[in-house]
Order: C-alpha cells, then sequence, then structure tokens
C-alpha cells in the first residue's frame, strides 16, 4: 500500500496514515470494476441488489457528503435526490468513467481539506438522523476512520460481486 501524498510529500504520521488506509480501499473499489464493461459492472448476480457500478458511485457519494458534513457545507449531490436507491445505481448518462473522474475530484478536496487542518481533534456536528445521536459532534479523526470503514465494508461487497461475475479474486 502506498502512503498518502501531499504535494508531493509522503506522509507516515498520523493523518497520512489515514489517508493512506483510506486510499487502500479507494483502489480496491476501483480494481473491483476494473476491465469489466457497463453492463457487466451494472449487473447484479448475487441475492443483493448491489452492482459493481453502484457502489462505486455509492462510495464516492458518501465521501462527498462526509467531506461536505466536515467543511459544514451543504451537500450539492444528496440535495436534488429524491430516490435514496439511486445513489446505488447509475444512472441517466453516468458511466463508470464518469463516476471515477467525480471521485477523484472528491479525494483530491478531501486530501486537500485533511492537509489544512489545523488538528484532527476538530469537530464537527453531526446532522439530524435517526442513526445519529440527537446533538452530537464527530472529530476529523472520526470521520477518517469512518470513511475507512465504509470504503473496508463495501469492498468486500465488491470483491464477492466481482469473483461472482467472473472469477477474478481480489487477493489473488
Amino acid at each position: 500500500m502506498a502512503m498518502a501524498q501531499i504535494s508531493g510529500e509522503v506522509l507516515g504520521d498520523e493523518r497520512g496514515t489515514l489517508l493512506a488506509f483510506i486510499e487502500s480501499q479507494r483502489t480496491a473499489m476501483r480494481e473491483a470494476v476494473a476491465g469489466l464493461t457497463e453492463e457487466q459492472a451494472a449487473s447484479r448476480p448475487s441475492a443483493s441488489e448491489l452492482s459493481l457500478s453502484g457502489l462505486l458511485k455509492h462510495v464516492a457519494e458518501v465521501e462527498l457528503g462526509w467531506l461536505r458534513m466536515a467543511q459544514q457545507r451543504d451537500n450539492e449531490i444528496a440535495a436534488g435526490r429524491e430516490d435514496y436507491s439511486e445513489g446505488f445505481r447509475l444512472t441517466g448518462d453516468e458511466t463508470i468513467p464518469a463516476v471515477q473522474a467525480f471521485w477523484d475530484g472528491v479525494t483530491e478536496e478531501l486530501t486537500a481539506f485533511v492537509a489544512e487542518l489545523p488538528s484532527l481533534d476538530e469537530t464537527f456536528p453531526l446532522p439530524p438522523a435517526p442513526w445519529f445521536p440527537e446533538n452530537h459532534k464527530v472529530s476529523m479523526r472520526w470521520m477518517l476512520l469512518h470513511l475507512i470503514e465504509e470504503f473496508a465494508r463495501h469492498a468486500g461487497h465488491a470483491d464477492i460481486i466481482r469473483e461472482t461475475l467472473d472469477g477474478t479474486k481480489a487477493m489473488g
């Protein structure tokens, strides 16, 4: 796994380590769709409703959502979505390359944001939601660890879907 880089400098501190683990999980997600057609990546070969392209879109949008929460800015993607399931499938003219390009932009923005933080102990409020404690704040460190958890969970889903599709195994 490569260490995170900010402005050409390799970071081995806590911030760099967390970003490196996030990048490792991003890579696993990207590799799960590598070499597939749009149709293959959109297929759902298991009992789950999940597809590889839908998972890719979901994790890109999740990263943006957490970044916007940390920045305390409105999330431009979620604001216009009426159907939650649209976040788990490509719609309209969306393609895997377009989703990956979008995610690249989010990744750059998150990395720059984290690099500029005075401390990972900085906090931000969680929005009202049934799954969050009321009036709760989390640290930037917590957010980065949560992204690792989120991406790892979905990278595991992606591994199973890809192996079911064509026998490709993530670990060999």
